[in-house]
């Protein structure tokens, strides 16, 4: 049958071309388990339900709620959070898959994606796996033997020690031999574990240990290799596709030279600075590669590039789909999970090499769960707030989270991935900022305030990318972080106004009128209200007093001797997310605004701004007297009363503590109004107190 290839909805949607799939030897793939986790588990699935596949999710203890599992048409738990004891079973993996009648496994990528053992396995039970064969991961999951094996194909390989004897004394004169710097590099894995480098032949020694010493952790096999150190390299891979008819094409390059511990972070496509006869080179040698080994599927061919020279040599292969891949997707208006499932089935390649068109230019930024200014050391925690850019066409958001999920200690701090497209590679660029400043979460450290300044960096954006980017422009991108007094002024009346606003909230919902401690609509111009809001960054507390003029005016100082600010101000609610829209000294500004716990957090053109909040505010001696009347106390806003410091028949006097209420987890103390006698107190510790309500009730005699 004819068919056409289509790119699918998260993408750009092109159609690229047809082509008569092959249809003998075709297996039926009708119910599909996926064998991971997560964003790739969640993309994988949208493509299988597109095409009419049923999906089978797996999920360990710390994942039963997760997206992926509710994406799912089943899902089967199995196991403990550990990955030893859940999504590395592929004995039982393989079990789930016979019981739910799943006539193939996509193990995504990671985990069981490339362990010979796995895709030997489910071939003895007749499980179709979409990846490569056996051989082919074994060869390729080698780098020693898949050095050989491209040395023998013609592919460029970069010099070096690939031998088997592994002793101390042999290593070092092949690394002599070689020549300093020099790359050792675990045989096996891949992540940068077991990756050390020696500049000199005196570190040789000690990084040779560090190596070999967390390859046997990581890998359970400390085999090195030796290679000629490139000092400022870039990283270019190349996206190849096969099949089981000879059938071998690539789909152009990526970058992914800007890394951190080895590890990729921000990716593009094409590679920038890359000319036509480069691109053809680099594209040749990788399909030279992937039938050099007899590949069948998606796999990445990973290139060592010469930032100066353009001089190129085989890195290494991944033999199954990449974090990356929907960049690729991007330029050339394919779906790569639906041409895997095809492939795997036993159909040929939808597309010939002159059919694959490169249009336009692409970005991938990788969202984690780190603290860059930490050493991007990875954290997790709760998704308190989770607002993500619209996806389109040239928008998409790769994830498998949403808010009020939990980034778990188990597994890989990635939180998504954001993919954008342009035209060219300035106009990609600019689109991937805009996004990433509608890129706002609460409740963990993540990279995106980083991610901001990288991609706006002088350097990045001429594509002068290499491997130490972000060691040598450190200074550069760390800059000091500077809080101007407009985002003190945001976060002191963004944190009163959303608190005002949950409390007429409350009090529409109890039928009761507005309190005239949160500033009702029947505002008093000639009354003084003060709020003394304390914010903190830093270690530093910063003391913000707000008058209110009226109910959208203020005038804003921050300590005695320090000139007062004019500001308007506005709190928007749209689709459950709050907006603050100030004017401070004739100067417009609109920012997103968060309130959690004792902190408050601004969204706004300089990324994310995060302040604590040591005490929401005290009142003023005119507040203090406006939720009093003479002759009893009341509660200021619906909350908790935590405590009482009086009892019937005592004796007070004005300004003396009467009680403390608990409201959105803050803290407030109420005193009494005058000298008085206590007549009677009408609740306990403990109540739900409403607002208004009187609390404590003085006797008429003073």
């Amino acid at each position: 049958m004819w068919q056409k290839i289509v790119k699918f909805e998260l993408s750009r949607v092109i159609v690229v071309g047809s082509r008569r799939w092959k249809s003998q030897a075709v297996r039926k793939m009708d119910k599909l388990l996926i064998a991971n986790r997560g964003e790739i588990a969640c993309r994988i699935m949208k493509t299988a339900k597109r095409l009419g596949v049923k999906t089978v999710a797996v999920y360990s203890e710390a994942d039963k709620k997760s997206l992926h599992v509710e994406m799912a048409d089943e899902a089967y738990h199995i196991g403990p959070a550990p990955s030893a004891q859940s999504y590395l079973r592929g004995d039982y993996i393989i079990e789930i898959a016979s019981r739910s009648k799943c006539s193939a496994i996509h193990p995504g990528y990671g985990f069981l994606s490339e362990n010979v053992e796995f895709a030997e396995s489910c071939e003895k039970n007749n499980v179709l796996f979409v990846g490569p064969p056996a051989s082919a991961i074994r060869d390729m999951g080698i780098k020693s033997t898949s050095k050989a094996i491209m040395s023998k194909a013609g592919v460029p390989v970069i010099g070096g020690y690939h031998g088997e004897d592994q002793s101390v004394e042999t290593l070092r004169k092949e690394a002599i031999k070689i020549g300093f710097p020099v790359m050792i590099k675990a045989v096996r894995g891949g992540g940068g574990k077991g990756m050390r480098i020696a500049l000199t032949e005196s570190e040789f020694e000690d990084a040779l240990e560090s190596a070999k010493t967390e390859s046997q952790k990581a890998f359970g096999d400390s085999v090195v290799l030796l290679e000629k150190f490139i000092q400022e390299p870039r990283h270019v891979e190349v996206q190849v596709f096969a099949d089981k008819y000879g059938n071998a094409v690539h789909l152009f390059e990526r970058d992914c030279s800007v890394q951190r511990r080895h590890q990729k972070i921000i990716e593009e496509a094409p590679a920038p600075g890359v000319s036509k006869k480069l691109r053809d080179a680099l594209g040749k040698a990788a399909v030279q590669a992937a039938k050099a080994v007899g590949y069948v599927g998606a796999g990445t061919v990973e290139f060592i590039l010469d930032r100066k020279t353009h001089d190129f040599h085989f890195m290494e292969m991944n033999t199954r789909l990449q974090v990356e891949h929907p960049i690729t997707e991007m330029i050339t208006g394919t779906d790569l999970v639906e041409w895997q499932l095809r492939v795997a089935s036993g159909e040929e390649l939808p597309l010939n090499q002159d059919e694959i068109k490169l249009s336009g230019h692409a970005f991938e930024a990788r969202i984690y769960a780190e603290n860059p200014r930490e050493g991007f050391l990875p954290g997790a925690g709760h998704l308190t707030y989770l607002a993500t850019p619209s996806g389109s066409k040239n928008v998409r958001i790769e994830t498998g989270v949403r808010e009020g999920d939990d980034v778990s200690v188990f597994y890989d701090p990635m939180i998504a991935k954001l993919v954008v497209w342009g035209e060219d590679r300035s106009e990609s660029l600019n689109r991937l900022r805009e996004n990433l400043l509608e890129y706002n979460i609460a409740g963990l450290e993540t990279n995106v305030n980083f991610l901001l300044v990288l991609s706006n960096h002088k350097e990045f954006k001429k594509g002068h990318v290499h491997t130490n980017f972000i060691r040598d422009h450190h200074d550069s991108l760390f800059p000091s972080e500077k809080i101007t007094d407009n985002e003190k002024i945001q976060a002191a009346l963004s944190t009163i106004l959303l608190e005002r606003s949950k409390d007429e909230q409350k009090a529409k919902e109890n039928r009761d009128a507005f309190n005239p401690f949160v500033l009702e609509s029947n505002f008093r111009v000639n009354h003084s209200h003060v709020r003394n809001v304390k914010i903190a960054m830093d270690k530093e507390v910063i003391e913000v007093e707000v008058k209110f003029v009226d109910p959208k005016n203020f005038e804003v100082s921050f300590g005695s001797g320090r000139p007062s600010h004019n500001v308007s101000a506005e709190l928007k609610t749209v689709n459950g997310r709050s907006f603050l829209e100030t004017v401070v000294d004739d100067h417009k500004s609109r920012c997103t605004v968060f309130l959690f716990e004792d902190k408050i957090v601004l969204f706004n053109e300089g990324g994310k701004k995060q302040f604590s909040l040591p005490h929401l505010y005290k009142q003023t001696e005119e507040e203090e007297d406006s939720i009093s009347t003479s002759d009893k106390a009341k509660s200021p806003m619906p909350g908790i009363l935590d405590k009482i410091f009086v009892s019937e028949g005592d004796s007070v006097k004005k300004g003396d503590n009467l009680f403390v209420l608990i409201a959105m987890k803050m803290e407030h103390v109420v005193k009494a109004p005058r000298d008085a006698t206590v007549s009677s107190v009408h609740f306990r510790p403990g109540d739900n107190v409403a607002k208004d309500a009187a609390v404590v009730a003085f006797s008429e005699d003073v």
